[in-house]
């Protein structure tokens, strides 16, 4: 999943670790990244944490697609930094997931925390990331 996620690349997300319905991934804060007023964009913040939901919800070989997301930030982080997402699943049936995700810095400083809920579809995530599903 990593290798077909081109905007994930473009960030220079790096995936950690998987495990099934958790996921670890990281990046590091270039100047690029930054907002008017000199901290981490919030959308960057949302896309590691969205990546990482993302691979952990489709850990268990179903396609899963998002439903919900919501982040809130409570500190903000600069250019060189490095922060970690770790998406965990908070409950999981055939057809539906909800996903916690905590977004920390090298300190281990709260971030942000992300929550979003899934769909799982029937078909195998492989298939549909290789365009084999109608």
């Amino acid at each position: 999943m990593e290798q077909q996620d081109r905007f994930a690349r473009l960030l220079g997300i790096e995936l950690q670790q998987v495990a099934p319905g958790y996921c670890q991934v990281s990046l590091e804060v270039t100047a690029d990244m930054l907002n008017a007023v000199g901290i981490t964009h919030g959308g960057v913040t949302f896309a590691l944490a969205d990546f990482a939901f993302a691979v952990a919800s489709n850990s268990h070989g179903k396609a899963a697609v998002a439903i919900t997301g919501q982040i809130n930030y409570p500190s903000a982080t600069r250019a060189g930094e490095r922060l970690v997402a770790e998406a965990r699943e908070a409950s999981k049936t055939s057809r539906t997931g909800l996903y916690n995700v905590e977004v920390r810095n090298a300190d281990s400083g709260l971030v942000a925390l992300f929550t979003g809920t899934v769909y799982r579809r029937s078909e195998n995530v492989m298939d549909w990331i290789n365009g084999d599903i109608s």
